[in-house]
């Protein structure tokens, strides 16, 4: 029996997966690292804690399966995106990660607004300290020392250049197309770093990783050792991205959520790349035997870390998973919205400086109305995105395919259903991101075929029941919360 190596490494932690000949997942392992953040807000990793965790849970899901190690044949990774990291030639990290979330870099952005017109035709995305472009700025700028190495010798990248360049010793400092498209550094229809934009970040272009197809082959790896062979790293995706293929998305038109921390709305639009005209943004999906994909994405911040905020911030809950009976039994009548913009407003929004707000309370609003309002806030979120993306792209959506912890809510999910008046098609598989990479690394290496690897996909499905009008009244009374932080 051979065996692919899945390896996840997002906001809140690393998973590593182990799948077999017929890609079923036969065993996982979590590692968890620090939210580092600080008084100014700005959210931050340790780069050394992450690569160790890597190590780790590819060690713990090797014990626990118990199978010969010399039986993995290839790895795959997926990684949280836009996360940003600057590190030394030698592999030593030159300062923590700047995480997606952090918008400290906002001022940076800011000053290039004459310029975000071309930024958004060349790169696809709205101008925004989310992506790592001004994030690279930002590090550039403040990183002690830094003025003390030689260009050449600095590193900059997503976390996939990151762990790639130390699980091979630093020999390759590379990464994919679907990776490449989030920097806001490169062109999307050139398929290359763009000098002219480049130069406004005053990022050297000398200190960015090579672009490859998502699947080739990014070195091999010892893991420090716990190989007695190295062994061929031949996928790497952002974690989106592996979702969607993990998912079967591989057809234009084809849309799916992904529900953690933040959230990513995607739609494959196959070879057309679809500018958007209603807040969003254009990407890779990926790129295959020389052959891009292009998607329409809406990115959120505050989905499942709403969730958080209720259990961590406002202690409402004790678990995530009392969020479902309390929302059922909030009033029907109450209309409370909770605008979740605690770090601005991403897509469609777009809106750095908006607030977050409850709005529309009463005084028989409660704990119960708050927490249903706190869930609806993440359906009518994902709604607004995806009704821009049927405006982009012309499309009639059908069917919203899902992954993620937050799945697991059924009122959220009901929500979803409602608000989207969509079929909401969930997977049965938690670990899409992984698994995405796995499967692709798994097909690259002639292992699995495309065709008949996803059909065993089993999926749980949720149809709209709420009347047009109740619907209506819903999307209303958000529009109206929005209009009063978006200015």
């Amino acid at each position: 029996m051979q065996y692919v190596l899945g390896i996840d490494q997002s906001t809140q932690g690393t998973k590593a997966i182990l799948v077999d000949e017929e890609g079923i997942i036969i065993g996982r392992a979590d590692r968890s690292h620090e939210q580092i953040i600080n008084e100014q807000g700005w959210v931050s990793h340790n780069l050394e804690e992450i690569y160790q965790n890597v190590l780790l849970a590819v060690q713990d899901v090797v014990e626990k399966t118990g199978i010969n190690k010399d039986n993995i044949l290839t790895i795959g990774i997926s990684n949280q995106r836009e996360t940003t990291a600057i590190w030394e030639a030698n592999g030593k990290p030159l300062n923590k990660a700047i995480v997606w979330q952090c918008s400290r870099a906002k001022d940076i952005a800011a000053n290039l607004q004459d310029h975000a017109d071309l930024i958004k035709k060349k790169t696809g995305l709205q101008l925004s300290p989310y992506f790592p472009a001004a994030k690279m700025t930002w590090l550039l700028k403040n990183t002690p020392g830094l003025k003390d190495i030689q260009i050449k010798d600095i590193r900059l990248g997503t976390m996939d250049s990151w762990l790639i360049y130390r699980m091979t010793h630093g020999k390759f400092h590379v990464t994919d197309y679907s990776n490449a498209s989030r920097t806001q550094l490169f062109d999307i229809q050139k398929l290359c770093w763009d000098e002219e934009i480049c130069n406004l970040f005053q990022v050297p272009m000398n200190c960015l990783p090579q672009v490859h197809d998502s699947d080739s082959e990014f070195g091999e790896t010892d893991l420090e050792g716990f190989f007695t062979k190295p062994i061929p790293i031949h996928s790497a995706l952002g974690d989106s991205h592996a979702a969607l293929f993990g998912q079967g998305c591989h057809k234009s038109g084809m849309t799916k959520t992904t529900y953690g921390t933040g959230s990513s709305i995607m739609m494959n639009t196959g070879e057309n790349c679809v500018a958007s005209r209603h807040g969003l943004v254009t990407s890779l999906a990926w790129g295959i035997h020389g052959k891009v994909n292009y998607v329409l994405e809406g990115n959120i911040n505050y989905t499942g870390a709403v969730i958080t905020w209720l259990k961590d911030d406002v202690k409402l809950i004790e678990s995530p998973a009392e969020t479902d009976a309390l929302a059922k039994q909030a009033k029907e009548q109450d209309q409370t919205v909770l605008i979740p913009a605690f770090s601005g407003l991403s897509a469609p929004y777009w809106c750095n400086d908006a607030k977050a707000m409850l709005y529309g309370m009463t005084r028989t609003t409660g704990r119960n109305e708050i927490v249903k309002a706190a869930l609806n806030s993440i359906a009518l979120q994902i709604q607004a995105v995806l009704s821009a993306m049927q405006k982009d792209s012309g499309m009639e959506l059908i069917e919203l395919r899902v992954d993620g912890g937050p799945t697991r809510n059924d009122y959220l999910m009901q929500a979803q259903s409602n608000l989207s008046q969509l079929t909401v098609a969930i997977s049965e598989i938690e670990e899409l991101s992984a698994l995405g990479a796995a499967y692709m690394a798994g097909i690259s290496m002639g292992l699995y075929e495309l065709d008949t690897l996803f059909t065993a996909n089993k999926r749980k499905y949720y149809q709209p029941d709420m009347s047009s009008e109740v619907r209506q009244q819903i999307l209303d009374t958000w529009e109206e919360a929005i209009s009063v932080v978006v200015k």
